[in-house]
């Protein structure tokens, strides 16, 4: 299955359960091509991404180890959009070209690109026929942030400011799963939403 023939975006805000449902697709036989795990894999020892990097922002950002320290890098590029911009420059043309690399050696059922930006930014779009959001209550996102990511709920909220609002996310959708209930809930719906996708690539591919 040609993932330019058919695939799904997948996005949803900073902690609405992105990975969860993502985990549950690749369960049921999808391919998983996943942003944030694409964008650390350029930003480890020998990344792609460390070179540059280390000549927009400093030798200070870029560990002992080689890799970029994000933790650094996050209170950097929060705090000043400029830099953000500048950061994202960088990363996201290498983001993309590898997960069509990724995407192109998939052999599941059909691809699910994994991406919190998918709404954001016009590099984005297009990325996925259709477009599935998990959808989340802000303050669950942000209990679920902090736990997580041991992070202030200020910073959270900085980080969420800087996505699509729900409301956006919503008009843009495809498909939606919530994520406030049951895990055996969002199992079943993963489930009937993985059966209509197959479908739908089989159909195209036949």
């Amino acid at each position: 299955m040609n993932y330019k023939d058919f695939s799904i975006g997948l996005t949803g805000g900073i902690g609405s359960g992105k990975t969860l449902v993502a985990n549950v697709f690749a369960d049921l036989g999808a391919s998983v091509v996943d942003a944030d795990e694409v964008a650390r894999s350029l930003t480890i020892p020998g990344g792609e991404g460390i070179e540059p990097v280390r000549k927009q922002f400093g030798a200070q950002f870029i560990q002992q180890d080689g890799a970029m320290n994000r933790a650094m890098m996050r209170e950097h590029v929060f705090s000043n959009a400029n830099e953000r911009l500048k950061l994202e420059a960088i990363l996201h043309p290498l983001i993309r070209d590898v997960s069509f690399r990724l995407a192109e050696k998939a052999r599941g059922d059909y691809v699910i690109f994994v991406n919190p930006l998918l709404v954001e930014l016009p590099i984005w779009h297009g990325m996925g026929t259709r477009i599935l959001v998990v959808d989340c209550p802000e303050e669950l996102q942000v209990s679920r942030v902090m736990k997580r990511n041991n992070m202030t709920a200020e910073q959270v909220r900085a980080i969420m400011a800087t996505q699509a609002t729900r409301e956006k996310r919503l008009a843009m959708a495809d498909d939606v799963i919530e994520i406030d209930k049951s895990i055996e809930d969002i199992f079943r719906e993963v489930g009937d939403l993985h059966a209509m996708y197959k479908k739908m690539a089989e159909n195209i591919s036949s």
